[in-house]
């Protein structure tokens, strides 16, 4: 691959912060949930920040086109490692740190989120050839999903502590000779804060030119029309790019929403195995990233992404009929399979048939509708009536029910999204 040292520090970057961002989204719905005993009350926070965050991602994406990829990089984990040391503080000389400073590392991680992955694939693409933008996708998908191991192994440890010297992992008990208790909020909040850091590190590495021209006096308007524009000439992309995220929105909302109450009202469990889900999901999703082109090597895009999609809606229906802590086990992994695996493929498509000169403006109009979906989803989730008892199981099915309607327009668009497209 061309430039592989400015890759590899791209990389090391995004794993470094997707480490900490990890940890904080593991940490905070179970302290809704669990510690508070508040799911309801998460459930419109999730809802609220989701919609805010609708009208960030449609400028975010305009940024990323105008300003340089690296600064975009640098500055979003400058702000944040700084943020987060900063409520961290709070919570030490408060001795504790209270639910709304939690909500605002929450709100801020959200934000993060719709222009740091963004940001990362439109750099990615613009710094790799194009015969090489399946590789790297590939690569990004299993260092992230590595490092989700990582933080999901490190975040059950944290959240969770020891029990007579007893850690439970993966569904596992391991014997340690030492004890420790859980750790506080504000102890997570310093150790992402110091990773944040870490990353400006792996950033200001980069060795970066700019390799497309822009209008800076250009007003964000403009630049948003332009991806309108785009999207509105090829129906069969926009079609594609936002029915290819169905199992994005239902998973993102299942981790950060539903999972706690899952693990807590339907399976009885604790800390250990809702931190454990997630590391079982990221072993999945380093399978994708490993081995999904070379599974659906004989198929076209379209009909691999059709499969994870079917698969998935099966995999839901199945939380709703069983109340098994092994399922969920093998729920996890395989979500990590369709999610990471319909995310590459996705990625790559959109790659080779969108500029990179217009890509981040066209990836804000799908974050939009996106963002705009979760919304809906989890508004209707926040009802109390998911929270109580386990009818949290019919949240799952909706979630599959969702999945199986995006499956429809995509099929209307196969002939034109066919052709001449291998994986």
């Amino acid at each position: 691959m061309q430039n592989k040292r400015a890759l590899l520090f791209l990389l090391s970057a995004n794993a470094v912060s997707g480490f900490s961002q990890g940890i904080s989204m593991l940490a905070i719905p179970w302290y809704f949930t669990k510690v508070l005993n508040r799911p309801d009350l998460f459930g419109i926070i999730y809802a609220v920040v989701t919609l805010i965050s609708m009208f960030w991602a449609l400028y975010a994406g305009s940024l990323i086109d105008k300003y340089s990829r690296k600064k975009i990089f640098l500055l979003l984990n400058l702000v944040s490692g700084i943020f987060l040391l900063l409520i961290s503080g709070i919570g030490f000389y408060l001795h504790e740190t209270p639910s709304y400073l939690a909500v605002s590392v929450f709100f801020i991680t959200i934000l993060n989120y719709n222009i740091h992955y963004p940001a990362v694939y439109a750099f990615g693409q613009e710094i790799s050839s194009k015969e090489n933008y399946g590789k790297f996708n590939s690569l990004a998908e299993i260092q992230g999903q590595a490092t989700s191991v990582l933080s999901g192994a490190i975040a059950a440890i944290l959240m969770s502590g020891t029990e007579h010297g007893a850690l439970n992992l993966l569904g596992a008990t391991i014997r340690l000779p030492f004890e420790f208790s859980p750790w506080t909020l504000q102890e997570i909040f310093l150790l992402n804060a110091c990773t944040y850091f870490i990353a400006v590190l792996f950033v200001l590495k980069i060795p970066y030119t700019q390799s497309y021209q822009v209008k800076t006096s250009e007003k964000l308007l403009t630049r948003i029309k332009d991806g309108v524009s785009f999207l509105r000439k090829n129906k069969a992309i926009f079609v594609f790019g936002n029915t290819s995220l169905a199992i994005f929105v239902v998973l993102l909302v299942q981790v950060q929403m539903l999972l706690p109450m899952y693990v807590n009202n339907h399976l009885h469990q604790s800390a250990d195995v809702y931190a454990s889900s997630e590391i079982y999901y990221a072993f999945g999703a380093l399978f994708a990233g490993f081995f999904i082109r070379k599974l659906f090597k004989n198929t076209n895009t379209i009909n691999a992404i059709l499969s994870l999609m079917i698969v998935t809606v099966l995999l839901f229906v199945g939380c709703f009929i069983f109340t098994s802590v092994f399922y969920f086990f093998v729920f996890s992994i395989l979500m990590g399979i369709t999610n990471a695996g319909s995310r590459v493929l996705r990625i790559t498509y959109l790659f080779h048939h969108i500029p990179n000169d217009i890509i981040g403006r066209t990836s804000s109009v799908f974050q939009m509708i996106n963002t705009l979906l979760r919304f809906i989803v989890a508004s209707l989730f926040s009802i109390p009536f998911f929270s109580q008892s386990n009818n949290v199981i019919w949240a799952y099915l909706a979630c599959a029910l969702f999945v199986l309607i995006a499956i429809f327009p995509l099929l209307k668009q196969y002939k034109n999204l066919t052709k001449n497209n291998t994986i």
